[in-house]
């Protein structure tokens, strides 16, 4: 065996087993969403300080208490679903409030061991604390979903941060 013929050996296999190991160890990718239209209805502008609330009623039974410190985008927001259509795997920067309009939406938690999912129908609404919550909405029904969302998110960020399939979840495939 010449020395060309043995450099390469000594070469192409550990870079080959070096290869497989960084395909093995890679993190999964994300999953895109299908069968779901987004507009944004409203985008603004909240400066520092001024998502800061106190609220209560006469009763005292009712109260709200915001503080927001750092600049906010507040974005309103329509989702449409087509039957079997989802979200893909996702989290927000910062919390969501959701109202399902019509049809219902079946949420699935990427942190619940079982991956339970909870079904909201037209008229419930959830929320999503965002921050890191992955999750992922689909419309399991027959007819098309209609939800409007309000997300609060730090001013510039984008209001969706894509998120690998949880191992414990099954896949969801586009129909």
């Amino acid at each position: 065996m010449n020395a060309i013929t043995q450099f390469k050996k000594t070469l192409i296999l550990p870079l080959l087993i070096a290869l497989a190991l960084a395909a093995l160890a890679a993190p999964a990718r994300a999953t895109p969403g299908c069968g779901i239209t987004v507009q944004d209805l409203s985008v603004g502008f909240f400066p520092s300080g001024s998502l800061n609330l106190l609220c209560n009623n006469n009763a005292r039974i009712w109260q709200l208490l915001t503080r927001v410190r750092g600049d906010s985008d507040v974005l309103v927001t329509q989702y449409t679903w087509a039957p079997g259509g989802h979200t893909g795997w996702h989290s927000h920067p910062g919390p969501t409030l959701v109202t399902v309009l019509s049809g219902e939406l079946t949420l699935y938690e990427g942190d619940d061991p079982t991956c339970t999912p909870t079904i909201y129908h037209a008229g419930e609404s959830f929320t999503d604390v965002g921050c890191g919550d992955v999750h992922l909405a689909r419309n399991a029904g027959q007819v098309e979903a209609v939800a409007m969302a309000v997300h609060i998110i730090p001013h510039g960020q984008p209001r969706r941060i894509d998120a690998p399939d949880p191992s414990n979840c099954p896949p969801f495939m586009c129909p």
